[in-house]
Parts: C-alpha cells; sequence; structure tokens
C-alpha cells in the first residue's frame, strides 16, 4: 500500500523560502514580520487537501437526506453496489453498535455526543448523512449515492425555537440543550427611562475558501491516516477513533493547508465516513464536497430571538437590565452550551449594571445545526444590547458616544456573573479614539462619482434620496475556553547551528501562528532561520483554533521551550566569564553582557551545537456558572469599539457602508499590520451578517446553498477600514501581554452598522442582515 504523495506543510513551503533575504526583513515580536504563507499562497503553490493525491485512489461521496424530519424505513444500497466501479457502500449498520448492541449511528460531538455520523433510524435535518459510497471515479461515486434507495416517513418538522419547548422530543436527550439563568441584584429596581426591543440574528454561514476536502489512507495495523484542513488535530482524532472503535494511537491525523476558518473546519461525520470507507476498501479515500454539500456539512451561526428591557435614570446610567434570550442550536448539540454561556454573561455588554435578569435557552430544532464561530454568542447580544443603548440616548436626548461613556466598564469592575474584570478593559479609552479620528468625506456631487452611491454606478435610485447615518457600537469576547475547560498547548523548540525547528500542533488557521512562533523564537535565541514543522497528531496536545487561544495558549508554551534553549546556550558562557546567566542578554543576533565587555554573535555560540526543550503553558483555571449564572467563568476579556458610516436611499432601501473606524484593545501588537489585517476581514465578516449573509430555510430545507444564493460581501461591499487606535494595556496574565484580535471586530460591526443604518433612516432596526425594507422610509 502506498502512502500519499509526501506534501510538505504550508509553513515549510517557501515559508521562508528565500530564508537569505531575513535579513533584511522585521526581525522578531513587534515587527510587521512577512506571514509564513504568503509567498506559496501567491504563487499558488500551497497545498490543501483537495490537492492530495495517492497510488489506487477512490473516491467518496455522501448521500444526505432531502427532508428535515424523517424516520428512516429502510435502506437499499443494492442499486449502487450494482455500478461498475463502486467498492463500498457504508450505512450506519457498518458503525460500531451502541451500548445495547444495537446500531445508533456512533454518535459524536464536542460537548455532547448527540450526533451520528450516518443517520440511524432517523433523520433530524435536511442535509444530514445517511451513507456513503467508494468508488474509482467521482462521479461514479456521486451516481452511486444518488442511486441508493432510502424508504422515509416524513415527521412534523420543528423549525421555530419557541415552539421547541412545547412539542414532543426530537431526540432522546430532549429538546431544551441548556437554560442558563442569570440573577444579580434587585430585581425590584426600576429606572426612570424604561426602553424595550425584540431583536432577530439571522443564521450565518462561515463559508469558508475552500469546501470541505480529505484523505483517508488504510494503515497495515488495521488503522488508518486521515490528511484533513482540520483545526484541533487531535480532539478530531480522538472522537474519529472512537466513532470507529479504534484506539487512539491506531487513528493519525496529518493537518493539511486550511482554506480559511472562522469555526470549526471539519463535520466529524466527513471525517469518520472517509475513514470507514478507505478501512473498508483497504484503499485510499478522497472526498471533496461540492459547496452545496458543504453548507449542509458544517454549522453555521446560531439564529436568536433575543427580548430585552433596560432601565435608566435621568442621567443614563443603567439601573437594570432584563432580558431573554433564546438561540436556535439546531438538530444538534455541537458548541449551543457555550455559546449560550457567552450570550447570558455579555448580555449587559462592556457596561456596568448593579441588576441584571437574564434566562437564556439553547434549544434543538429540526433546522441545520449551529456551532462555533467568531465571537459566538456574544454577537447576537451585542447588536441586542447596543440597540437599546441607542433608543436610551435618544429617549435621554443625549449623544450615542455620550451614553456609552456614562455606563463604561473599566478595570475591576465586575460583570453580571459577579467575576471581577481583571484585565485592562479600556472602555472610555477606546470611545474617546472614535471621538478624535475624523469623519470621511461625503459623496462628491459629480457624474463620475455615482458607484459611490446605494446602488453603484447606474443604480435605479434618486441621490436626492441618500442619507448618510453615522453609529457607534462597543463590544467584548472572551478569549481561550470557559466555565472550568482546561486549556493546554506543548511545545518543542530545537537549535541546531543557526537553525530553530518549533514543533507545535497548534493549527494556523489563517490567524498567522506560524508567522508568530517565528518571532518569538527570532525575539528569545536571536536566530533568524525558523522552520515550523508540519502539524499532526502524534504531537503533543495543543488544543482547538479558536478564541485566540493559541497565541496566549501556544505563544507561551513556544516562549517558554525558547527560553529553556536560552539558558541551555548561556549557562556555559556566563559560567566562563564568572557571572550569572541574568547577566546576558540576546539582541540583534547577539549576545552581550551587562557591561559590555563580552559581544558574541550568536551564530558563533551555536555553532556545533544542538540544543532543545519542551514546555507547556496552561492558563489559571475558570470554573462553571452557577445556578444563577455567577462565577469566574472566563481567563480573560477584549474590547472593541467601532463607529460606522453609511448611506442610505430612503426610497430603495439599498445601504453602502462608507467607512468602519476601529479602535481596539489588543493589550500589546505582536505583528502591527497582520493585527490590521485580521480586523480588516473580521470587519468584511461582520459588514456581511449586517447587510447581506442569511442561510435561509423554509420548513427547514436550506433554500440557498450556493455561494450565488448565499451573498457574501465582495470588494465593493466592503468598507474602507480605519485603525483609530490599537491600545498596547499589556494584560498581565497573558503571554506578552496580548490579546485575541478577530473575534471582537465581527462581533461588533453588525451592531455598528445597525446603529449606523438607525440614525440615517429614524426607523428601529431589529434583525440582521438588515432587509431592504428595513431601511426604506415613507
Amino acid at each position: 500500500m502506498s502512502s500519499p504523495t509526501d506534501i510538505s506543510s504550508p509553513t515549510d513551503l517557501p515559508s521562508a523560502a528565500p530564508e537569505e533575504s531575513q535579513d533584511a526583513e522585521p526581525f522578531g515580536l513587534g515587527s510587521t514580520a512577512l506571514r509564513t504563507d504568503a509567498l506559496p499562497k501567491a504563487l499558488g503553490i500551497y497545498p490543501y487537501a483537495a490537492d492530495l493525491w495517492a497510488e489506487g485512489l477512490l473516491w467518496g461521496a455522501v448521500l444526505r437526506s432531502p427532508h428535515p424530519h424523517a424516520r428512516i424505513v429502510a435502506i437499499d444500497t443494492t442499486p449502487a453496489l450494482a455500478l461498475p466501479g463502486v467498492h463500498a457502500v457504508v450505512t450506519a449498520a457498518d458503525l460500531p453498535p451502541g451500548p445495547e448492541g444495537t446500531p445508533d449511528g456512533a454518535p459524536s460531538g464536542p460537548i455532547v455526543a448527540d450526533r451520528p455520523i450516518l443517520a440511524c433510524g432517523v433523520v433530524r435535518h435536511h442535509g444530514e448523512p445517511v451513507a456513503a459510497v467508494a468508488a474509482d471515479h467521482p462521479d461514479t461515486a456521486r451516481l452511486a449515492a444518488a442511486s441508493i434507495l432510502v424508504e422515509y416517513e416524513l415527521l412534523e418538522a420543528v423549525t421555530d425555537p419557541e415552539q421547541s419547548f412545547n412539542v414532543p422530543p426530537l431526540h432522546p436527550e430532549g429538546n431544551l440543550f441548556r437554560h442558563l439563568p442569570l440573577r444579580t441584584g434587585d430585581p425590584e429596581a426600576v429606572g426612570e427611562i424604561v426602553v424595550e426591543g425584540l431583536y432577530q440574528v439571522g443564521r450565518q454561514d462561515p463559508a469558508p475558501l475552500g469546501s470541505e476536502a480529505g484523505l483517508a489512507v488504510p494503515r497495515p495495523d488495521g488503522g488508518v491516516e486521515l490528511h484533513l484542513s482540520s483545526t484541533d488535530p487531535h480532539g478530531d482524532r480522538d472522537r474519529t477513533a472512537a466513532c470507529l472503535g479504534l484506539e487512539p494511537d491506531r487513528v493519525r491525523l496529518v493537518v493539511t493547508g486550511v482554506p480559511g476558518a472562522t469555526s470549526d473546519r471539519e463535520d466529524l461525520s466527513f471525517q469518520v465516513t472517509l475513514a470507514l470507507l478507505a478501512l473498508r476498501t483497504g484503499r485510499p479515500v478522497k472526498m471533496t464536497l461540492t459547496r452545496e454539500e458543504s453548507f449542509h456539512a458544517h454549522t453555521s451561526r446560531h439564529p436568536a430571538l433575543l427580548r430585552y428591557r433596560h432601565h435608566a435614570d435621568a442621567e443614563g446610567k443603567l439601573v437594570k437590565v432584563e432580558a431573554q434570550i433564546l438561540l436556535d442550536g439546531g438538530a444538534y448539540a455541537d458548541v449551543s452550551s457555550e455559546a449560550l454561556a457567552a450570550a447570558a454573561a455579555f448580555s449587559v455588554g462592556p457596561y456596568v449594571c448593579a441588576n441584571v435578569f437574564v434566562d437564556a435557552w439553547a434549544v434543538r430544532t429540526n433546522n441545520p445545526p449551529a456551532g462555533r464561530m467568531r465571537g459566538e454568542g456574544a454577537l447576537q447580544t451585542c447588536f441586542a444590547y447596543e440597540s437599546q443603548l441607542d433608543q436610551l440616548a435618544v429617549q435621554l436626548g443625549i449623544d450615542p458616544l455620550e451614553i456609552r461613556r456614562r455606563n463604561a466598564m473599566a478595570t475591576g469592575d465586575p460583570m453580571p456573573t459577579g467575576q471581577a474584570v481583571t484585565c485592562p478593559a479600556p472602555v472610555a479609552a477606546l470611545l474617546d479614539a472614535l471621538t478624535d479620528s475624523p469623519l470621511p468625506a461625503l459623496p462628491l456631487d459629480d457624474p463620475e462619482a455615482d458607484w459611490l452611491l446605494p446602488g453603484g454606478p447606474g443604480g435605479a435610485g434618486d441621490p436626492a434620496a441618500v442619507r448618510r447615518g453615522i453609529g457607534y457600537a462597543v463590544g467584548m469576547v472572551h478569549m481561550l475556553g470557559a466555565e472550568g475547560e482546561d486549556e493546554v498547548s506543548t511545545a518543542t523548540v530545537r537549535v541546531s547551528g543557526n537553525h530553530a525547528t518549533v514543533i507545535c500542533a497548534a493549527v494556523d488557521v489563517g490567524q498567522g501562528f506560524a508567522t508568530l512562533a517565528r518571532q518569538i523564537v527570532q525575539s528569545v535565541l536571536g536566530v533568524s532561520e525558523v522552520y515550523i514543522a508540519p502539524v499532526d497528531s502524534d504531537q503533543s496536545v495543543a488544543g482547538p483554533s479558536a478564541r485566540g487561544r493559541h497565541t496566549w495558549v501556544s505563544g507561551g508554551a513556544v516562549e517558554r521551550a525558547a527560553l529553556m534553549v536560552r539558558h541551555q546556550l548561556l549557562q556555559p558562557i556566563a559560567a566562563n566569564f564568572g557571572m550569572s546567566v541574568e547577566l546576558l542578554s540576546i539582541a540583534d543576533g547577539k549576545i552581550t553582557s551587562y557591561d559590555g565587555v563580552l559581544g558574541m554573535p550568536v551564530a558563533e555560540a551555536l555553532e556545533g551545537k544542538e540544543l532543545w526543550a519542551t514546555a507547556q503553558c496552561r492558563p489559571h483555571p475558570t470554573e462553571p456558572l452557577d445556578e444563577s449564572g455567577q462565577g469566574d467563568a472566563f481567563v480573560s476579556i477584549a474590547f472593541c469599539a467601532m463607529r460606522a458610516v453609511v448611506d442610505v436611499d430612503i426610497e430603495l432601501g439599498a445601504v453602502r457602508v462608507v467607512d468602519v473606524t476601529v479602535a481596539q484593545d489588543v493589550g500589546r501588537a505582536l505583528n502591527p499590520r497582520q493585527i490590521e489585517d485580521r480586523i480588516e476581514a473580521a470587519v468584511a465578516q461582520g459588514v456581511g451578517l449586517a447587510l447581506l449573509e442569511d442561510l435561509r430555510t423554509d420548513g427547514g430545507r436550506i433554500l440557498n446553498a450556493s455561494l450565488t444564493g448565499y451573498r457574501l460581501p465582495t470588494a465593493l461591499d466592503t468598507p474602507d477600514v480605519r485603525i483609530a487606535a490599537l491600545l498596547e494595556e499589556r494584560d498581565v496574565v497573558a503571554t506578552f501581554g496580548a490579546k485575541a484580535v478577530s473575534a471582537v471586530p465581527a462581533v461588533v460591526a453588525p451592531a455598528a452598522v445597525a446603529a449606523a443604518v438607525r440614525a440615517a433612516t429614524g426607523l428601529p432596526v431589529g434583525r440582521l442582515p438588515i432587509l431592504p425594507e428595513d431601511a426604506i422610509v415613507g
């Protein structure tokens, strides 16, 4: 059995292809270093899972349910097996049986194991995998999958999350994923000004650049090797092994290039089915989903229904906040309980309020499953509480920035969960930065500038109907895992001569971890040539790529390992000069002593040496929220303030986002250009949800599972993004003092755009995305 073609990790391609040029490049932390994957991506030689190949390759395809809710009466795979070129067909019956000895589809999930790999007995959402085929050509595989005969007994689909409380269980685990009440303060407190609102957030899809793809190769020991664009290699390996009834050491997961990830990248049923087909046929099996299949395969953002009541005194200070939050988790649990915790804990936002009473629920429906996506939970509530503050500002006749200043959270203030915000919380400073930033110019009264108006060139609107609006929003997200989740990462740094290697299973999904790891080693050891080893599950655990954790946890592990190597390097030098290691420093590729007597190039000190060290990083622990929503559930918080400027054609409801200005709390700017790029991308994603993106369903069936039907913002839809401030107030408990940067702008941007549309039209904007009819005046 031949192995798949040996493809280097993306970080090993011209990652620093010509390393000779490194001397001319910025060096170490704080500099704007070139991304390690920039050149191979620009040249089109960056390897993705869809590019993999192996001798004797078969192709896989999946049969998915056309119904959102139905009982499987019978499955006939005979027509598929009769087709020439078909090598295997698998169903739930081919997976290991459940505890009772009967097929159960090998259910799995990141928190609750409730989602079968292949539907067993019942399908609970449109597009759920039912069977899979391996054949010698992709067209044959898809034809065979389509020829499988499945007899369904249709069941009523529950698609309204409010109905979920009152219908029979859709799953043996019930319809309620979690109920989280949050209670703090005096329930009888009342403010002089009271505003209420009902808010809706639609279903946003991650719509990654590349659809899911992977290659599975059977191993001689009866195990399997998977080549996937995984964001959590060890978690995916362990869950895959459990579903296949194998020991974890018999499943190896090799991470290939990740073509974009703002959520969990792989649907577990995809990789387990791929592995099962390889084990069944004894040959490598590759699967590449179509774009339509991709929409069905991965999870999307939780749709939400939010009811709010804010009480304030005559000065605009918050007295009490009451809220009901309902998240539609879809057919399976995934990370709904995590998203709900963030939604409840951040239900008031970065503002101080002594009396908070919230009920939050996440429920099961027959809609597509919802899961992890930038700022899950926090985004939905940000839209609601910022809309409420705008209402208060109107009622009180004060500036929307001013009402936010009067309630702004600061370091040391308590959250509604009772946890004190011990990290820097420069909310007032962020608002001040927006105040000091100039506004963009108005559209020119020039026929050649008509593309600046809503609708673009040749638009049907009247320029006289265009109104400009300015809106503000502030938001917060937590970093790392929450509610007692153990966060740990391990890294090894090896130095041989003037060349260093970093071994860490932290997947670079586009956030630039490989570049950061290289900068860390350069700063600590003064070595310019740093190689980042490809990632696979044989390495020590680093955890998933989510919530900015790799900058903190994996970056911390790399720094600690590099510091240990540094000590090994400097100790004999210090001993020769009769001084302690602490009196030596490394900077600009040179070792120097405190008194200037010693000056030695690092390359000279490393000549002929091979040094290495392994280290772990584990942040301080957290605890679950209790029955009243109280507890120290979060490691740290990041904040962002944003001003959006929009032009709205109030007759057509067309909206153009002209400018978004961002002030963000970054702790420490480790790579300023990379931070700005991440903020721009997050703003674009937030603008997409505000105006365009909505994975629409009818009776549980997805209506627009394509990139023509699911509208994404283009370059013409994306506004100018200006950075008013990157505030560097270091978080003393965080690695390097840095905070995550990409989630919080995505959380704040939809609320800021909605505020601007509200300002331009005077209409109550209560749903995302904002439809044309929501912005028509009169």
